[in-house]
């Protein structure tokens, strides 16, 4: 599953969150994710912004505010989703917000990597039934074991990302190396999410088997936004999915070196036959300065052959260039 992340670059505005589905759409994604916050339930006065990026908006509340959309307004752009064949998938970031997408049929709850302890959250997503993708992300090996562990005893249908909370994240950051730690681990399927803003970690993951992969998109890089560093164009989007279903194809078709039938053709037209560079006389003992390699690979004796021919003689006059057969030599 390819999911293009949207979050909050379309800024609070509802008609650039249909913009972005509209372009989304003619990537090859097969889901679109926000983040579903509800300002009141999620937030106080007293949060912090962790990058003070806007100037419109005086705390960190007042910015989740505007980015608020009402229950038609969320079930309208769930339904713009459908129409355009794409998932709708959301991280709720309060009991409220997974009411709520729960009631407009959000497809599958993404965790933030924040909320993997918030067991009040996690309690009422898992009563839903909805498939669950948890981001890795800030949490250590033992708080993912205790909410993977917590999870699975309620049977929700779960898959893991390997993620690193740094925006962007720098190639030593990735955590590649953990994909397979993690599918060996926890026996379920595992993606990547990506924050470096460019699509080689994502092709990468997918060469060693990550099975899901998220990241934040935008129109442009240069947006206003905190995620627009850490996030790919709608250009690279289209990349990147054709990269990863690319690499997915190979990795689904391995080769067999030992099965060359595919080639046959194609080794008799490159392949060598034995020649004379020269003309030679009926007795000529052949050497090999008097040997020459040419193609196609049927027209004489093949080329890696030449050893058991020397010291031979020649039962005929052969002309310079000619191809040079068994029946030519006693």
């Amino acid at each position: 599953m390819i999911i293009a992340e949207i979050a909050q670059a379309h800024d609070g505005s509802l008609g650039n969150a249909h913009a972005f589905i509209d372009a989304l759409a003619t990537t090859g994604v097969d889901a679109v994710k926000f983040q579903t916050h509800i300002a009141e339930a999620e937030s106080s006065s007293f949060e912090p912004f962790r990058i003070k990026f806007s100037k419109q908006d005086e705390t960190r509340f007042d910015y989740w505010k505007r980015m608020e959309f009402t229950p038609d307004q969320w079930k309208g752009l769930k339904d713009h989703c459908h129409e355009k064949g794409m998932q709708f998938i959301s991280s709720p970031f309060s009991v409220a917000a997974v009411d709520l997408l729960n009631e407009i049929g959000v497809d599958a709850y993404k965790i933030g990597s924040g909320e993997i302890a918030n067991k009040l959250m996690l309690e009422r997503i898992a009563k839903t039934g909805k498939p669950v993708i948890m981001s890795s992300g800030m949490s250590t090996m033992y708080e993912l074991e205790e909410a993977i562990s917590w999870l699975n005893e309620q049977n929700v249908d779960l898959s893991i990302l390997q993620c690193t909370t740094a925006y962007p994240t720098d190639p030593e950051q990735w955590g590649l190396n953990m994909i397979g730690k993690l599918k060996e681990k926890f026996n379920m399927p595992v993606g990547f999410s990506d924050h470096s803003g460019d699509i080689f970690a994502c092709l990468a993951a997918a060469s060693l088997g990550a099975e899901l992969f998220e990241f934040h998109v935008v129109f442009d890089k240069r947006q206003f936004g905190p995620d627009s560093i850490a996030s790919i164009s709608i250009d690279d989007t289209s990349r990147l999915c054709k990269g990863i279903k690319q690499i997915k194809k190979s990795l689904s078709h391995p080769v067999d070196k030992n099965d060359d039938t595919k080639f046959k053709e194609l080794k008799r037209i490159f392949g060598k036959s034995l020649a004379v560079n020269k003309k030679l006389e009926i007795g000529h003992s052949i050497t090999m300065d008097d040997l020459e390699s040419k193609k196609p690979g049927d027209k004489g004796i093949p080329a890696n052959q030449f050893s058991s021919i020397l010291g031979r003689k020649t039962k005929r006059k052969m002309e310079k260039w000619e191809f040079l057969n068994f029946e030519d030599l006693n």
